[in-house]
């Protein structure tokens, strides 16, 4: 039987124009922005520490041009070193072997276990002694290892060497046969002194850039007791090479006492593209061909936006910048953070600053806390020096004045070429990506089908041109209906800010057909609006409210979970 003209009383056709009208409205959320603890508990893996002008620990004793303030701000700022109450960090203080395995703790909390230390423990590290748990902790994860006699030694200063077996062994690393040298002696003046059994440790923590000399590079002192500023530089090589924090910028002074760190001949571009934490931007310049221009001598200094920095990005902004027709739009935002000439963090000044989109930026410095912003975006690292010019890493992406993200996703009514916009089954539209997911009903009003009852609910979207879509779904009850709308999808907005995300809705409204699936198929006229909140590059939440005009009008809000494909 057919009722696509079987229209309800006024007031349910109210309430469902109602419900619909309100979908494409701003929604805001309500969750409250979690405060960020900058400093993590013990039990946490420190947060990627990177040596920046910002610092939340102050360290008497540890001067601005102290040849190993990089390494001891960063991992004092992440809580893996401390100073001790006068406000002191002492550097030239030896290092014990206990308070070595506390540092392992702190720098390496979550490492597996590789062996069981034995129920009575080492003889000399009583129950209710401070380090008896860290000790165990770096045994048992193969950083550290007893005397004969089953004794630790607790009290002894550590000596250089003994540390570097203790990060290789315990990280597993393992020597590369190609090429880096194995010949230490290329190395270390004093390779000879090297204890037999160190010798492939030391290698591999070589070739790894985990060795810190100071103040000879080619003088390892491995015997030589095991300083606290020693410790924070070996630490900090030890978590750069798990990927963990950011290399030393190599025109810091403390990145000529690295052995083997130096980045020569490395152009902006080659940067980028080691550092774990620029890979969405390494990927962008790529697609907008920019990469061949920062390859080449310049100079330029480049304000990088982090990974992070992009993930903050609606999912369907970062998609749409990577799609051709978007290829302009994506140049503009690349070249907004770049400036011509080499630019270092201690020659910036306040005020604007010419980009190479011709549009400046403004830059802000605090000399107080040596903070630098460019517009709303903070300086999270800054000084990495390339061959062609310097890298100043941010938390933010610049976007210049002429460019409209929120529009970046709006089609044209047409081609360029005045031509109707090609169908692409399950394309990303304005709204963002096509999704297949499940979800639930909540039945409003009516009592003809599932649509007004709780049900499960399978639901999905496929996108046919940049604002089209359609939304098949069904719902599963004892008057088990189909729903196949064609909607038409809006500009995402901003809704609000939880913690350091930004959320963007994406509005929808169509219509279409409801189809009752029973012994006697029944047909009417389907009216919807929603809205798709996109979570990530994976996942997109819907919400939204559909009436079926059948033999009654039939209500109900739709909730539900998609995956993105």
């Amino acid at each position: 039987m057919f009722s696509f003209f079987r229209w309800p009383s006024a007031r349910v056709a109210l309430l469902v124009l109602g419900m619909t009208a309100a979908t494409i409205t701003p929604i805001v959320i309500s969750t409250p922005a979690s405060s960020q603890n900058a400093v993590p508990s013990p039990s946490e893996t420190p947060s990627p520490a990177t040596p920046s002008p910002t610092s939340t620990v102050n360290l008497s004793d540890v001067s601005s041009d102290y040849w190993a303030r990089p390494f001891i701000q960063a991992l004092a700022d992440n809580n893996v070193i401390a100073g001790f109450p006068d406000g002191s960090f002492r550097p030239n203080q030896a290092v014990t072997r206990a308070e070595f395995a506390a540092l392992i703790q702190k720098a390496f909390p979550n490492q597996n276990r590789i062996r069981q230390l034995s129920a009575g423990g080492f003889r000399d590290v009583p129950a209710g002694y401070w380090a008896s748990s860290v000790i165990q902790y770096a045994y048992e994860t193969g950083f550290l290892a007893g005397y004969p006699g089953n004794v630790f030694s607790p009290n002894q200063q550590i000596p250089k060497v003994q540390a570097l077996v203790a990060l290789t062994s315990g990280l597993g690393l393992t020597a590369s046969s190609t090429g880096a040298s194995t010949d230490l002696n290329t190395y270390y003046t004093d390779a000879s002194s090297i204890p037999q059994y160190a010798v492939a440790s030391v290698t591999t923590a070589t070739q790894s850039n985990i060795v810190v000399n100071y103040p000879d590079v080619k003088q390892l002192n491995p015997q030589q007791p095991l300083t606290r500023a020693e410790a924070a530089a070996l630490l900090y090589q030890a978590l750069a090479k798990q990927g963990r924090v950011q290399p030393i910028a190599s025109n810091l002074p403390a990145s000529q006492y690295i052995v083997g760190g130096t980045q020569t001949g490395s152009d902006i571009v080659t940067l980028a593209s080691s550092s774990s934490s620029l890979t969405t931007l390494t990927s962008l310049l790529k697609t907008a061909g920019l990469t061949d221009v920062l390859q080449q001598p310049g100079p330029y200094t480049v304000f990088a936006p982090t990974d992070q920095a992009f993930a903050a990005l609606p999912a369907a902004t970062l998609q749409q910048l990577q799609q051709p027709e978007n290829r302009q739009a994506l140049i503009k935002i690349l070249t907004y953070h770049v400036v011509p000439g080499a630019v270092t963090s201690s020659q910036l000044a306040a005020g604007e600053l010419q980009t190479a989109e011709e549009r400046p930026v403004n830059i802000q410095i605090d000399r107080a806390s040596n903070q630098i912003s460019v517009n709303n975006a903070r300086v999270i690292q800054a000084d990495v020096k390339a061959s062609n010019g310097v890298i100043h890493a941010i938390n933010q992406v610049l976007v210049p004045p002429d460019v409209n993200i929120s529009q970046l996703n709006q089609p044209p009514t047409g081609n360029a070429d005045g031509t109707p916009p090609a169908v692409r089954p399950g394309r990303t539209t304005l709204g963002g990506p096509s999704y297949i997911g499940v979800g639930g009903n909540i039945g409003l009003s009516g009592s003809d089908t599932a649509l007004s009852d709780g049900n499960f609910t399978v639901i999905s979207k496929i996108g046919l041109t940049r604002n089209i879509s359609v939304r098949p779904s069904v719902l599963f009850g004892d008057d088990t209906v189909f729903l196949v709308p064609l909607t038409l999808d809006f500009t995402p907005r901003a809704s609000a800010d939880v913690g350091d995300r930004t959320f963007f809705i994406s509005p929808y409204i169509g219509a279409g057909v409801a189809i009752e699936a029973n012994l006697d198929t029944d047909f009417g006229l389907l009216l919807t609006g929603g809205v798709d909140i996109p979570l990530g590059s994976r996942f997109t939440l819907n919400g939204a409210v559909n009436a079926a005009f059948m033999d009654e009008t039939d209500v109900g809000l739709q909730l539900g979970l998609g995956y993105n494909f």
